[in-house]
């Protein structure tokens, strides 16, 4: 089946280079623009103190051209002063003036140079720090999760996730605009600007080394694309992706989507069932936002389970993951939990409430 719009992404991404930047999340405690201006702020200041100094004592100065000084000579005296530039056309002749010189416009003439300098060094200091963060970051990342799209959809699923214990460090977004990027890094998440159907873009967010993918993209095309370009990119990555479509659910699997979220008919069965019975519905709703009320937890088996139904276990189960195949608690292939078993339960949410970690993906 082919999706509307493939061809023409297809095209487009042919004719056009993508450019992609990579935005690490940091505490801005002023715009630059705005600091830059404070400087210069300052060392006008710096200019008009030594200016109205210099108008002061002017009696101890004199002007080659016609031996006084006004404040418009001041002024100049005060700029070439500051600069270094010191053209002798204005020189202090007396001993008040030279030792005015010598403890006022000398202090506020390194003054001056340190403002205007020191924003240049700053400037040049700050882009190499963040290309030394940026890579530490790059080396330093490894097993974390990249998540397509910082929409309604990709934002729930980044809550979600960090609701079971994890960190902030281990998500980077991925998303073509530069306000959902900002508002990311905002939040704590590193993001990495560009079109996720590209490799390239995907490399930059080091998918190759990531643990999981979650693609929560606006278009149904756009999803398998991305699907395909990042299952090429890592075989054993857990990838699950996000459709509006119910028809396109079997495409995103053959694309290499280990699991499928119909997203429009997920929401229409949730507001029938809500329809039917509201309580019902709040349940479900319940289970569904990690971290509040009840959870679905996922947890290995431990040794004294080995051996028992799921009767006897405390725990409320409704599924058990046993290979390739997720048993229901009904199902007579249960039988007597195993070691190797995984248990999907029931359990009320607390803070350290989390889902272990799935190192085996399975495929439907």
């Amino acid at each position: 089946m082919k999706l509307p719009g493939q061809d023409a992404i297809a095209r487009q991404a042919d004719e056009h280079l993508v450019t992609y930047r990579v935005k690490l999340p940091r505490k801005l405690v002023e715009h630059p623009i705005r600091q830059v201006a404070k400087r210069l702020s300052m060392a006008l200041l710096v200019l008009v103190v030594t200016a109205f100094v210099v108008y002061a004592d002017r009696d101890g100065y004199t002007d080659n051209s016609d031996g006084s000084v006004d404040l418009l000579d001041a002024f100049y005296y005060a700029t070439v002063t500051l600069s270094t530039t010191g053209y002798g056309d204005i020189t202090p002749v007396t001993d008040a003036a030279r030792l005015t010189n010598i403890f006022v416009i000398t202090p506020l003439r390194v003054m001056f140079l340190i403002i205007l300098v020191g924003t240049t060094l700053e400037a040049l200091t700050e882009r190499t720090r963040e290309e030394w963060r940026l890579n530490r970051w790059r080396s330093t990342l490894r097993d974390h999760t990249v998540v397509v799209g910082f929409g309604t959809k990709g934002r729930s699923a980044i809550r979600t996730v960090c609701a079971t214990g994890l960190r902030k460090e281990q998500v980077v977004v991925v998303d073509p605009s530069a306000k959902a990027i900002e508002a990311a890094t905002a939040d704590g998440y590193a993001g990495v600007i560009g079109d996720a159907t590209r490799s390239e873009v995907l490399k930059r967010a080091e998918l190759q080394r990531a643990r999981q993918v979650i693609i929560a993209t606006q278009r149904d095309d756009t999803a398998v694309l991305v699907t395909l370009t990042a299952r090429q990119l890592s075989r054993n990555a857990k990838i699950v992706a996000a459709v509006r479509e119910e028809e396109n659910a079997p495409l995103l699997k053959q694309s290499g989507a280990d699991a499928v979220i119909t997203s429009a008919s997920a929401a229409g069965r949730l507001l029938g069932l809500s329809v039917l019975s509201p309580a019902a519905g709040m349940v479900m709703e319940d289970l569904i936002q990690q971290g509040t009320g009840l959870d679905v937890v996922e947890r290995p088996v431990i040794k004294a389970e080995v051996g028992k139904t799921l009767r006897e276990l405390d725990d409320l189960v409704v599924s058990v993951v046993r290979g390739h195949r997720v048993l229901g608690y009904d199902d007579r292939d249960v039988g007597t939990l195993e070691l190797t078993d995984r248990l999907i339960t029931i359990v009320r949410a607390t803070p350290v409430t989390q889902i272990a970690p799935d190192v085996r993906p399975l495929r439907s």
